[in-house]
C-alpha cells in the first residue's frame, strides 16, 4: 500500500507543487500576506497545482519510450511499468476535471491559469524539441503564476518583479537542460529537444541570465519606485542572499554536477534552504519591523 501511495506521488510530482508558491510571491513583495486568506489565491494555487501534475503526466505518456532508455527517469511510474498508460489515462482525465473545477473558484485570474495550461499543452506536443523556446515556454509559465497570484489578490505586479521570475526561472531551465545534455553525451544519444544545444553554449546563456538576474535585483532593490512602496531603503540587504544563492547554485552546476531538478536541489541542499530562509526573514524584517 505504501508503495502504490509513493508511486502515485511520484506520478504526480507532488513534490514540484512547491513551485506553485509563485502566486503567493505578489502578496509577499507587497507586504501583504493576510490577502492569502481574505482572497482566493489559496484556489490558484491548487488549481496551478492540478493542471501542472496533468501536464507532467501527459509528458509520461508522451515520452514513455524515451524515458525508458534515460538513466534516471526510467524509473518514474509509467516508464518503469508500474502505471500502464491507460491508468495514467483515467488520473490525467480526473486532474484534469479537478483542475477545471478550481477554477470556477477563481475571480480574477481564471484566463492566466487556463493560459498556462494550454501553453504547456503546446509544450508537450512540440514546443519542448524547439531549442530556447522550451526553456522560455517554461520560464513564461512562472511568469503567469506571479501574474495570476497578483491578478487574484488585486495586488499590484511590477514590471520588476516579472523581469526578475523570467530570468531566474530560464537560468534554472538552462542549468537543467546542461544537466540532460551531460547525461545524453555520455550516453551518446542525444535526443531531439537537446539538439540545439551544447554543453558552451549553455554554459554561456546560464551565465548570462544569472548575472542579469543579479543585476536586475539590485536595481529592483534600490529603486525609487520600490522604496517608496515598501517605506525602507534597506531592502538592498537582501541582495546579498540573492547572490549567495546564485553562486551556490552555479557551484551545483558546474562542480557538483548536480543540477538535474531545481526542485530536486532545493529538496537536498542545506545551504540553499538556508540562504533562501535568510533572504525571506530579512525581506519580511525589512517590510514589516518600522511596524514592531
Amino acid at each position: 500500500m505504501t508503495e502504490n501511495i509513493r508511486h502515485f506521488l511520484s506520478l504526480l510530482r507532488i513534490k514540484h507543487w512547491m513551485k506553485n508558491a509563485f502566486v503567493f510571491l505578489p502578496v509577499f513583495f507587497a507586504g501583504k500576506i493576510g490577502l492569502v486568506l481574505s482572497t482566493n489565491v489559496a484556489f490558484v494555487f491548487l488549481s496551478f497545482c492540478f493542471a501542472a501534475s496533468s501536464i507532467y503526466i501527459l509528458n509520461d505518456i508522451i515520452d514513455v519510450e524515451e524515458d525508458r532508455r534515460h538513466p534516471k527517469k526510467q524509473f518514474r511510474p509509467i516508464a518503469s511499468g508500474f502505471f500502464s498508460k491507460s491508468s495514467a489515462i483515467i488520473i490525467l482525465c480526473v486532474l484534469v476535471l479537478l483542475f477545471l473545477a478550481t477554477l470556477t473558484l477563481i475571480a480574477y485570474a481564471r484566463w492566466y491559469v487556463l493560459g498556462y495550461f494550454l501553453l504547456n499543452v503546446l509544450y508537450s506536443f512540440g514546443l519542448k524539441k524547439i531549442s530556447i523556446v522550451d526553456v522560455s515556454c517554461i520560464s513564461i509559465g512562472f511568469v503567469l503564476r506571479v501574474i495570476a497570484g497578483g491578478e487574484e489578490a488585486q495586488v499590484f505586479v511590477s514590471n520588476w518583479m516579472i523581469i526578475m521570475v523570467f530570468l531566474l526561472t530560464i537560468s534554472l531551465a538552462f542549468a537543467k537542460r546542461r544537466d540532460d545534455l551531460v547525461i545524453d553525451v555520455q550516453k551518446d544519444a542525444l535526443r531531439k529537444s537537446l539538439s540545439g544545444y551544447s554543453i558552451a553554449f549553455l554554459d554561456i546563456a546560464k551565465s548570462i541570465s544569472f548575472s542579469i538576474t543579479l543585476i536586475s535585483y539590485v536595481l529592483y532593490s534600490i529603486s525609487p519606485e520600490v522604496i517608496a512602496r515598501i517605506g525602507s531603503d534597506k531592502l538592498y540587504f537582501t541582495s546579498l542572499f540573492v547572490f549567495l544563492g546564485i553562486m551556490r547554485y552555479i557551484q551545483i552546476t558546474v562542480v557538483d554536477k548536480e543540477s538535474g531538478s531545481p526542485t530536486d536541489v532545493l529538496w537536498k541542499d542545506r545551504f540553499l534552504q538556508i540562504t533562501i530562509l535568510l533572504w525571506g526573514l530579512t525581506f519580511l524584517f525589512i517590510l514589516y519591523g518600522k511596524n514592531i
